[in-house]
């Protein structure tokens, strides 16, 4: 259906007002947040707000000497903001599909540019993927998070999630890969692939391995990532 008179439109698509848990899906492209403390989100994923809430921009500092080191060598790595305060959040990023996970003492690696928001009870960490930084336009970096609360990632479309099991590795397009089990580390090689001869690509292609047991979450889409963290 997609016509309306305004009361129908309003009563389709207005936002639940029952403030239940700290993220929620207001629709599968923004996120929720019933803030009353603080929450670290994507630089300038803030879309609406209502209430008392301040944003900032993550401080030098904010973590310590080492994690400012890593930002300053990814280029800035994840820019992130803080929101502080009391009222209902809405984050989106793009118009990406949204997902979140609710870690139970478990770790989970993101690619930078899909990590929407996470609650400040999660431990993260900026790793650069330095066999590949001079091969990617701007390199490549992940932020490793783990512990109990809530993160939020986005996706293009429909993830998949790929399941890892022992001597069967996963292959992926790097610009393809979202997520992977925290524990797992992926291996890089090149190698020519069909986007080569459709001009795709120019010469040798990268590619993520992963081995073990754990698994990886791709999409549907890939992404080309700019210096400073940019994506188009």
């Amino acid at each position: 259906m997609g016509k309306y008179t305004i009361n129908e439109f309003i009563k389709q698509t207005k936002q639940d007002e029952r403030e239940s848990e700290y993220f929620e899906l207001e629709t599968p492209r923004i996120l929720e947040v019933n803030l009353t403390d603080f929450v670290w989100a994507k630089m300038g994923s803030m879309v609406s707000y209502a209430g008392q809430i301040k944003f900032e921009r993550e401080k030098v500092l904010e973590h310590g000497v080492g994690m400012m080191f890593k930002k300053a060598l990814t280029g800035e790595g994840t820019s992130l903001m803080k929101a502080t305060g009391n009222g209902r959040l809405y984050l989106a990023d793009q118009g990406k599909k949204i997902t979140i996970f609710d870690l139970n003492n478990e770790s989970i690696t993101v690619n930078g540019n899909d990590l929407l928001a996470f609650e400040p009870t999660i431990e993260w960490d900026i790793k650069l993927m330095k066999k590949v930084a001079g091969m990617m336009s701007g390199g490549l970096f992940n932020v490793t998070l783990k512990g109990k609360g809530k993160v939020a990632i986005t996706t293009h479309f429909e993830p998949l999630t790929l399941l890892v099991h022992p001597g069967e590795p996963v292959i992926t397009d790097p610009n393809a890969t979202v997520a992977w089990s925290g524990h797992l580390t992926p291996e890089f090689r090149t190698d020519i692939s069909i986007k080569t001869f459709f001009g795709r690509g120019s010469g040798e292609s990268i590619q993520m391995e992963f081995s073990g047991e754990g698994f990886v979450i791709i999409q549907p889409f890939e992404e080309v990532y700019m210096a400073g963290n940019g994506s188009s």
